[in-house]
C-alpha cells in the first residue's frame, strides 16, 4: 500500500491506492461532527454499449434493492437507525454511492456501500419494479421540456456516440434489461482502479482505509474497457412540439478537463452569462425582456467539453433573442474588461470555497479529482490559476468560439429559429 498525507491549514488530507488499485483519499475537518462517506466509480453512461443504454443509472438504482445479507428494508434501517442518509447518482463519466453519517458509525457505512457494490441480488422481481419506475422518470423528461432539451442538445453536439445518450436510457433499452447484463456490466466496468472511497469531516485515515481494506476485499482488479474518444458533431435539431415556450441552446466546442484554456473558458462562460450581472442577464432579459431564464455554460469531459448558451422564450421573441444573445457573446470575446473579469473570478472562488465548506461537497470534490487527475489539486492551486488568468486569456476563449460550427437545438415552436449556418455568421460579424 503507498501512502502520503499533508496538512492544509487545520484539515488534514490522507491519499492511499491499496494493492488493488483502490484508491482512499479523505480530508479530516475538525470543527464538523459527521462524516461524509462514498465509494466514486469512473463509470458512467459513456461507458455503455449500445444494448446497455441507461444500464449504469439502473445499477444505481437497484443497488438499494437488496443484497445476500440486507434486504432492501434492512439497508434503510441500519442507515437511519445511525441518523444517517444514502444517496446515490449516476452521470455521464461517473455514479457515486454516498452516506452521511455520525463518524462513530463509519464503519457501518462502509459495510453497506461494500455489500451493495459487491453482494447486489438483482432480484428478478426487483429488476421488474425498477424498470417499471425508471421507465417513468423517462416519461417525466419527456414532460419536461428544460430536462428534454438538455438530452436533446448532448444527442446533437456528439451524435451518434456514448457521451451523446441520455443517462436513463429509452424506454426500449430499458425493457430489454436482464439479471446477466447487470451483472455482466458490473464485472467489466466496476473496477478497484476505477473506483475511490472519499470521506470528509470527522474522518481518521488510518481508520477510514483499515475498513476499506477490510470491506472491499472482494473488489477486482485491472482496468476495464476502454472509453471511447468524443468528437463535436456540430448541426441543427428542431423537435416541433405545441408548449407556451420555445427552449433553446446553442453550443460550441469546448475544452478538457485539464486542459490549459480549461479556466479561462469556465471564466468566459461565468462572465457571459452566470449571474445577474452577467451579459445575457442584463441584455436580454432586464434590457429587453425576451426571456425569464438565459444562461451560458461550459461543461467539461475527460477528453472534451462543450460551451453553451441556453434560454426559454415566446416563439414570438426568437428571432430577436438568438441574435442579442451572439452579439453578447461576441462582444465578450472581443471586449470583456478587468472589471466583468473580476467579478466572475470573485464568484468562481466563492462557489469553490463553498463546495468545500461541506463535508459532501468536499468529499465529491476529493473523489472527481483523482478520478480526473489522479492526485488532489490543491484550493490554493485552483485561486491562483484564477487569480493568474488576464483579460486578453478571457477574450481568447471567446474568440475561440467564433469561428467554429455551432450546433442549434430547439424544442416547441421552433419555426424562427435560425439554422446553424446562420448562426456561424452571425457570430463571425458576416
Amino acid at each position: 500500500m503507498k501512502a502520503a498525507a499533508a496538512a492544509a491549514g487545520e484539515n488534514t488530507l490522507g491519499v492511499s491506492t491499496l494493492a488493488s488499485g483502490l484508491t482512499v483519499v479523505s480530508e479530516r475537518m475538525p470543527h464538523v461532527a459527521t462524516v461524509a462517506v462514498g465509494v466514486w466509480v469512473g463509470v458512467g453512461a459513456r461507458n455503455e454499449r449500445p444494448q446497455e443504454h441507461g444500464l449504469s443509472h439502473f445499477i444505481e438504482h437497484m443497488a438499494f434493492k437488496g443484497t445476500e445479507r440486507r434486504s432492501a428494508r434492512t439497508i434503510a434501517e441500519a442507515v437511519e437507525a445511525a441518523g444517517g442518509d444514502f444517496n446515490a447518482e449516476t452521470g455521464i463519466e461517473h455514479t457515486s454511492y454516498t452516506v452521511r453519517l455520525l463518524s462513530e458509525d463509519l464503519d457501518l457505512a462502509l459495510d453497506i456501500l461494500a455489500d451493495i457494490l459487491t453482494r447486489s441480488r438483482f432480484a428478478p422481481e426487483e429488476i421488474a419494479r425498477e424498470k417499471s419506475v425508471i421507465l417513468q422518470e423517462i416519461s417525466a423528461v419527456e414532460d419536461t421540456p428544460e430536462d428534454l432539451v438538455n438530452d436533446l442538445f448532448m444527442s446533437c453536439a456528439f451524435s451518434g456516440q456514448p457521451l451523446g445518450r441520455p443517462i436513463l436510457g429509452t424506454a426500449e433499452s430499458v425493457r430489454g434489461f436482464t439479471r446477466e447484463r447487470l451483472v455482466g456490466y458490473l464485472a467489466r466496468e466496476y473496477r478497484a482502479s476505477r473506483m475511490v472511497v472519499a470521506a470528509a469531516g470527522s474522518v481518521d485515515h488510518a481508520r477510514l482505509v483499515a475498513g476499506v481494506e477490510r470491506h472491499f476485499a472482494g473488489i477486482s482488479g485491472g482496468l476495464g474497457s476502454v472509453t471511447e474518444p468524443a468528437r463535436f458533431t456540430p448541426g441543427d435539431l428542431r423537435v416541433e412540439r405545441a408548449i407556451e415556450q420555445v427552449q433553446l441552446m446553442l453550443g460550441w466546442p469546448g475544452r478538457a478537463l485539464g486542459d490549459d484554456g480549461h479556466y479561462a473558458l469556465q471564466v468566459f462562460a461565468n462572465l457571459l452569462g452566470g449571474g445577474m450581472s452577467s451579459r445575457l442577464f442584463q441584455e436580454v432579459r432586464e434590457e429587453r425582456g425576451l426571456a425569464y431564464a438565459v444562461d451560458a455554460f461550459h461543461w467539461p469531459f475527460l477528453d472534451t467539453g462543450v460551451f453553451g448558451l441556453a434560454a426559454g422564450t415566446a416563439p414570438e421573441d426568437v428571432a430577436e433573442l438568438v441574435p442579442v444573445a451572439l452579439a453578447c457573446l461576441r462582444d465578450a470575446a472581443l471586449a470583456a474588461t478587468p472589471e466583468e473579469l473580476a467579478r466572475a473570478r470573485a464568484q468562481m472562488k466563492v462557489a469553490l470555497l463553498t463546495t468545500s465548506e461541506s463535508a459532501m461537497g468536499r468529499a465529491d470534490q476529493l473523489a472527481r479529482q483523482m478520478l480526473a487527475f489522479r492526485r488532489i489539486v490543491p484550493r490554493e492551486e485552483v485561486v491562483a490559476r484564477l487569480d493568474a488568468l488576464t483579460v486578453d486569456d478571457i477574450r481568447a476563449a471567446g474568440r475561440s468560439l467564433l469561428e467554429c460550427h455551432p450546433v442549434v437545438v430547439g424544442l416547441g415552436p421552433v419555426a424562427d429559429l435560425p439554422a446553424s449556418a446562420a448562426v456561424q455568421a452571425m457570430l463571425a460579424g458576416k
